[in-house]
């Protein structure tokens, strides 16, 4: 999941990169609004589950709501982005199911209390979470005239 993660994020912002800056900014009506919020968000998300399975730096950005203005310049978003998936493919890369099979807690600020949820399960939200957004993204994408690239998984070089 972590290869096709890299490989739908490429297409994505691919296609974006076809797009000039007001078209990726525009409000599209989309739940975070436009192309670029909606993949800020994205990265967000990314990052906050990633300090809590290996670590890493927590974003900027300190909530959901401040997520979609996290980065403003495209080609710095690109450049995280790809930083990120190289991240969460590296830490992929060295899971084992001990990690699997414990649990994780941590204070969300989204449900405002302490959460215990099994890491298996926090590991399916994070590539379910990117699924999710991506579609929002690339029907925004379709919208704006740019096309990605197919998003089949069977298609993934494995």
């Amino acid at each position: 999941m972590a290869r096709y993660n890299a490989w739908q994020n490429q297409s994505i912002y691919g296609a974006a990169d076809t797009l000039d800056d007001a078209a990726r900014k525009l409000d599209r009506g989309a739940f975070f609004g436009s192309i670029h919020a909606t993949l800020c968000h994205l990265l967000w998300g990314d990052l906050v589950l990633m300090s809590r399975f290996a670590g890493t730096p927590r974003p900027a950005a300190p909530s959901i709501e401040a997520s979609v203005g996290m980065i403003g310049d495209w080609n710095e978003l690109k450049r995280e982005r790809v930083k990120a998936d190289e991240a969460i493919s590296r830490w992929a890369v060295g899971m084992n199911g001990d990690w699997l099979g414990d649990h994780l807690t941590w204070y969300s600020g989204a449900a405002g209390r302490e959460v215990t949820k099994p890491s298996w399960f926090l590991v399916t939200h994070l590539f379910n979470h990117q699924t999710h957004h991506r579609g929002q993204v690339h029907a925004m994408l379709t919208a704006a005239g740019a096309k990605s690239d197919d998003t089949d998984l069977f298609y993934l070089d494995v």
